[in-house]
């Protein structure tokens, strides 16, 4: 099944049931006016969305046209979004850069920081910052919980998985070390992210959603050229089950929480091999990249986003169709303060 979240009604927007192939919706009041209001109660709401989804597909119920441009994040807001950093080679190559050694925890127990959910931006919506910030996007995959008990181990998280997404994790590079030297985390560094216009169901996702991961490529398109497609269910340290159960170790995860994977990133070799134009399959963030160029060469090359510079992300199923629509920020230095 596949929801959405247009951008009307009030800040939480309206739900509507999208069909498979992205072109119809159907908004749903009398069954839940928002994508928050169904996931509270999604037992009972579930089978009727669902029931709404089957007809459209078959065309026995007529839809409305669906413009992604039109969609807000699926939660355009929320109570939790907290994000991981499941794929360790994305760790090593920074760590690997500034000269420190990847500590054996984190192999076995995940990063993972608490980003603001009050706010988060349109699919469509424009990054502001400042140029000096150090403005890059961080492709992602994500799920959505349903209500998860304190203590739940892996199996039973992966079962509180209602929806996967996409997000577009904004990073100001130039503000993470300053913030990381006060020795309390992320947060001016962290504004807010961009989800991709269509969250999904596991279940509709097929053979590539297993083991709590999905297998599919990743694609991150900047200012029109392939950037990366590195597989988001290869060299995933912690799957998704493992992420939201440590997220939920001391805590109970009410409906509707937000779990990234952090950037997705595949295991390369060296610069030479790894970007797009050599044959590898490139990167997730600018970050990674300045990373290679830093170990090789001695200092980043590439530059981090400016005013205009705009990146696409979005995931394909195996006939080539989009599943989730498309994620395209555009960076507006102009307009910030």
């Amino acid at each position: 099944m596949k929801l959405a979240t247009l951008q009307q009604g009030g800040r939480d927007g309206t739900l509507v049931v999208v069909s498979r192939d992205l072109q119809r919706q159907r908004a749903v009041p009398s069954i839940a006016r928002t994508m928050l209001a169904a996931l509270d109660d999604w037992d009972s709401v579930e089978p009727q969305l669902r029931q709404v989804y089957e007809a459209l597909n078959s065309g026995s119920i007529e839809g409305e046209p669906f413009v992604e441009a039109a969609c807000h994040s699926p939660l355009p807001r929320t109570w939790q979004w907290a994000d991981g950093s499941a794929y360790i080679n994305h760790v090593e190559l920074v760590r690997k850069a500034r000269g420190a050694e990847v500590p054996e925890s984190f192999y076995t127990d995940p990063l993972m920081y608490q980003g603001g959910s009050d706010g988060f931006l349109p699919p469509r919506g424009k990054v502001v910052a400042r140029k000096e910030w150090g403005i890059d996007f961080e492709a992602e995959v994500t799920v959505v919980t349903g209500d998860v008990p304190m203590g739940a181990t892996p199996e039973q998280a992966a079962r509180a998985i209602r929806l996967v997404m996409l997000v577009n994790d904004v990073s100001l590079r130039g503000l993470i070390p300053g913030e990381l030297a006060k020795g309390f985390g992320f947060f001016q560094s962290k504004p807010a992210s961009a989800f991709s216009p269509v969250a999904v169901t596991p279940d509709e996702l097929g053979d590539a959603w297993r083991d709590s991961k999905l297998h599919l490529p990743l694609l991150v398109h900047l200012n029109g050229k392939l950037f990366g497609k590195p597989n988001a269910g290869v060299d995933m340290t912690f799957d998704f089950g493992q992420l939201v159960a440590h997220a939920a170790r001391t805590r109970t995860l009410c409906a509707g929480s937000i779990i990234g994977s952090g950037t997705v990133s595949n295991k390369q070799g060296s610069l030479w091999g790894s970007s797009i134009d050599n044959g590898g399959v490139g990167y997730c963030c600018l970050a990674e990249v300045r990373t290679y160029e830093t170990i090789e060469q001695g200092q980043p090359k590439t530059p981090f986003m400016d005013h205009g510079d705009v990146v696409r992300i979005e995931m394909l199923d195996g006939a080539g169709r989009s599943i989730f629509g498309t994620i395209e920020n555009e960076v507006d230095t102009q307009s910030a303060p």
